[in-house]
């Protein structure tokens, strides 16, 4: 979290105290917690809460169950660990990385816990109090950039439980400890309500330019959750009091409207040039209409193409930050610009504005919530959230103040990921070649499952093992399979005959995975021949014979080549065999057959009369028996 607008700190922390206290409201800030089940040893087994990191990604609707480490020296983790990666996981479990609260920023020690390999961090207290949130450090020169380049989760801790921890350490026992999140954010009913707090102000910076970037990419999952019910999200925007002695001043002027009863602070931080005050003011109560007459209409969603929209094409930087700009946002996108100007009122009147005044009042905390002093904030069922603004993180946190098994279908897609299958690519089964892999990532955590890819279904237990299956699975990555071209000729050991497993092809031997050309020569399964010659080829073999002969691969033999007279006396032979075979044939077919068919007529007339016997004879007495017959 971070103040978006430029502005000198303790300005406006006295017009936010003066918002406060001429509410009658004391501010208040909620710690949001997570809870540390200690799983071993057996005699610390017991539940605690934690501080989340106003940092880094806190895995809402999710947990991890890790070893505790202490590091031997450098406990503060102020400074990069050395060896590579001396905190990556050794063993089953990840690495939880235990540092000490003190010398440097919070985030610093996170950071050098990361490159150092941790998958999470636990910071312990120094001073035995309650808890607190770790928050980012302020932009500075020094920072480098790491801040927004943290990704693990963490989380502070109570001193006395940390030295328990560092005990059981010391004593060489094996700590473990599962970090939950599942009830960081509560789920009541079967819709999660959320707010964001921003500002229009496009000229704080790259804090300005990050909180754009995320409303941008995560438009289209808003629209979608809002549009089917799922969620319901408004937008709000802060504003101060221009102290009451200050009204008449040329600073409450240019930064403030309805005398000095809203303002913002100066977009450049010069008072002489530029935008004002007023103008970013003027502009978050036009896009809080927006949502307003929008939601009325039904379209509560339009917010974020018009807040998108505003963005690219009337930005401060190019100077087009106006309000004929902002109209024409408005009518590109059907949106009836009287009702909102009607619903933005006079900015000169000297009287309350209905939203803006509404917007001073919902900063305080309520409930669950604390106050909202800080840009951007957001807030899910009333609970504020903790760690980096961004698209994959906060919809998972969205998606985790659902009722599990209630959650809509995007948060049980791949849009939201859960990181793990970057470390050690989640102990799944991968093809780095091909970059074909079975981890998956899901808002429950990842999954090791066997991957359908360009319509190849690939199957095993997607821990060790994943082959690509059917028809067609030789395109990819050649089906696993072993595979190796020379001489610009290529062998397979996948076909596209076979469904599933990998076989050398002839003229290799080997387990499929490897294959290896056969020495047909060396190993005299070729050209046996006498007088023949062997040379040994890639995926085959070449038999010569001496002299003038010829080699027949198919009888493995040498003859004459055509012309020789072996070769015509080879070949009268043949003809010779050819023309008894002919004879042979045609004196079967005319002479023997028509001799058989009249000898097995002769018979047959012996015991059954012709057709023509039986209509033009009667016999008038009995035929004498044959010898040998019987009656």
């Amino acid at each position: 979290m971070f103040v978006c607008m430029a502005f000198p700190r303790k300005l406006v922390s006295w017009f936010l105290i003066l918002t406060l206290l001429e509410s009658g409201v004391l501010g208040r800030f909620v710690v949001e917690k997570s809870s540390i089940r200690v799983l071993s040893p057996l005699n610390l087994r017991s539940k605690r809460d934690s501080a989340i990191g106003n940092f880094g990604t806190p895995d809402y609707g999710g947990f991890l169950v890790g070893s505790v480490v202490y590091p031997d020296k450098g406990s503060y983790g102020c400074q990069p660990f050395d060896g590579d990666k001396p905190f990556r996981s050794k063993g089953p479990r990840p690495t939880i990385l235990l540092v000490d609260r003190g010398d440097c920023y919070f985030a610093l020690k996170v950071w050098n816990a990361q490159e150092a390999g941790a998958s999470a961090v636990l910071v312990a207290d120094s001073v035995d109090e309650q808890l607190i949130t770790m928050d980012s450090p302020e932009a500075s020169g020094d920072l480098n950039g790491y801040v927004e380049k943290i990704r693990i989760p963490s989380a502070l801790i109570e001193k006395p439980f940390a030295e328990s921890l560092k005990q059981a350490l010391k004593s060489k026992e094996d700590v473990v400890i599962k970090m939950d999140w599942r009830e960081s954010v509560p789920h009541p009913d079967k819709r999660v309500e959320y707010e964001l707090w921003t500002n229009s102000n496009d000229e704080c910076g790259v804090r300005c330019d990050e909180q754009m970037d995320f409303v941008k990419s995560f438009r289209g999952h808003a629209q979608i959750l809002e549009k089917r019910g799922y969620t319901r999200f408004t937008p709000h925007y802060i504003t101060w009091y221009c102290p009451r002695a200050f009204i008449l001043s040329d600073q409450c002027k240019s930064q403030c409207i309805n005398h000095g009863r809203y303002c913002a602070p100066d977009p450049e931080q010069d008072f002489g040039e530029g935008y004002d005050g007023k103008d970013v003011v003027f502009e978050n109560l036009r896009q809080l209409c927006v949502h307003r007459v929008a939601s009325e209409s039904g379209r509560s969603w339009v917010w974020w193409d018009f807040v998108t929209d505003f963005h690219i094409r009337c930005s401060m930087k190019k100077k087009r930050y106006s309000q004929e700009c902002a109209e024409d946002v408005l009518k590109s996108l059907d949106l009836p610009v009287d009702k909102i100007k009607n619903c933005m009122g006079d900015p000169e009147a000297d009287v309350d504005n209905e939203v803006l005044k509404t917007e001073q009042e919902r900063q305080l905390g309520r409930g669950t919530r604390g106050d909202v002093t800080i840009l951007p904030t957001l807030v899910i069922n009333d609970v504020q959230y903790r760690g980096k603004l961004d698209r994959t993180a906060v919809l998972k946190a969205i998606c985790s103040g659902f009722k599990e098994t209630t959650e809509p279908p995007i948060c049980l897609r791949s849009d939201i990921e859960t990181n793990e299958c970057l470390e050690r690519n989640g102990g799944c089964w991968q093809d780095k070649p091909s970059n074909v892999t079975a981890c998956k990532d899901t808002f429950r955590g990842r999954v090791c499952q066997c991957p359908l890819v360009e319509g190849i279904q690939y199957r095993g237990d997607g821990y060790t093992s994943c082959e690509p299956f059917g028809p067609g699975r030789c395109a990819i990555n050649n089906g696993g399979c072993w595979s190796e071209t020379r001489h610009e000729l290529t062998f397979s050991a996948c076909s596209d005959s076979q469904l599933a497993g990998c076989q050398c092809p002839p003229g290799f031997h080997g387990d499929g995975q490897k294959c290896e050309d056969i020495d047909e020569c060396k190993e005299s399964i070729a050209c046996q021949c006498d007088g023949c010659s062997c040379k040994d080829t890639w995926g085959g073999y070449e038999c010569k014979c001496k002299g003038n002969l010829l080699y027949m691969k198919e009888q493995d033999i040498c003859i004459e080549k055509s012309g020789s007279k072996v070769g015509w006396l080879i070949t009268f032979v043949f003809v010779v065999v050819a023309g008894v075979g002919l004879a042979g044939y045609i004196f079967y077919k005319y002479r023997l057959r028509s001799y058989m068919d009249s000898e097995i007529m002769a018979i047959m007339s012996q015991y059954m009369p012709l057709d023509s016997h039986q209509n033009n004879e009667v016999p008038t007495e009995p035929r004498p028996l044959r010898q040998g017959s019987t009656v």
